[in-house]
């Protein structure tokens, strides 16, 4: 009998602790959408946890907010796949995440999968913002360490180089946004690109923590950083193709040529 009544209260208390993690998401909003960049301002919004995103052309900027919910013992990276292009997610206590992405023209997702690859929340809308042309040229890099600082480097066939320091290129090319507190996404767009030869670049510039930026060795969380790069030709057409490709980086400074394409 004693058995019996503690399977009871067992399977009476299951609901509460097996309560299946759910995540919540308040940008963007579903259905269909007419606005681009947020916030004008010259202070734009700022990027989980503090440090502000002072650097890119904020150019169709939105920020993706929302909030994993009852995730028990799953621990992070989860990820935020983003048209198909996977983030890692990390959160703040409570479970918010904040991070920054240009949306194209036409359809777009976003997907919270958790760290145990369950699917938590899923969003669809149409970007009808006719003043927006659709990006030819996406490149999209995240990395699995929020203590470390990664760049992307592109260098386009007139030989302009884009980078922290020079986010918007006289050719229309453009580095938006430029993810400063880890881990991405950083994202380099073209929707009218040259013909010619295009060269990516990854650089493992330093390390960030509490004190802000620091170039110890020892002071990222682990030990290979793992960058995933995504590229995306005629992106939300029929011609849509898309690469990607992972590249470890062990040192700061390491500075790696990820591919040469030509369009």
């Amino acid at each position: 009998m004693r058995s019996f009544l503690l399977l009871l209260i067992g399977l009476a208390c299951a609901p509460a602790l097996w309560a299946a993690p759910t995540a919540q998401l308040s940008e963007p909003v579903g259905g269909w959408r007419y606005h681009g960049l947020l916030d004008r301002s010259e202070n734009p919004q700022v990027a989980y946890p503090t440090p502000p995103i002072n650097r890119g052309i904020q150019r169709n900027r939105t920020m993706i907010q929302g909030q994993l919910k009852a995730l028990g013992h799953m621990r992070p990276p989860h990820s935020l796949a983003v048209n198909g292009n996977p983030l890692n997610l990390y959160t703040d206590d409570q479970g918010r995440f904040a991070r920054p992405y240009a949306f194209g023209a036409g359809s777009n997702s976003v997907e919270v999968i958790s760290a145990e690859g369950q699917s938590l929340k899923r969003v669809q809308f149409y970007e009808a913002n006719n003043l927006r042309t659709p990006a030819k040229i996406r490149l999209v890099l995240g990395w699995d360490d929020p203590k470390a600082e990664l760049d992307l480097h592109i260098v386009t066939p007139d030989g302009q180089h884009a980078f922290w320091a020079r986010p918007a290129l006289s050719n229309g090319g453009g580095l938006d946004p430029d993810g400063v507190d880890g881990p991405g996404p950083e994202m380099f767009t073209m929707t009218a690109p040259l013909h010619g030869t295009y060269l990516v670049y990854v650089n493992y510039w330093g390390n960030y923590g509490d004190g802000g930026y620091n170039f110890e060795e020892t002071s990222n969380q682990n030990e290979v950083i793992t960058s995933q790069i995504t590229l995306v030709l005629n992106e939300n057409t029929v011609d849509e193709k898309r690469e990607t490709f992972i590249v470890p980086l062990r040192a700061i400074g390491d500075l790696l040529l990820v591919k040469t394409f030509n369009y």
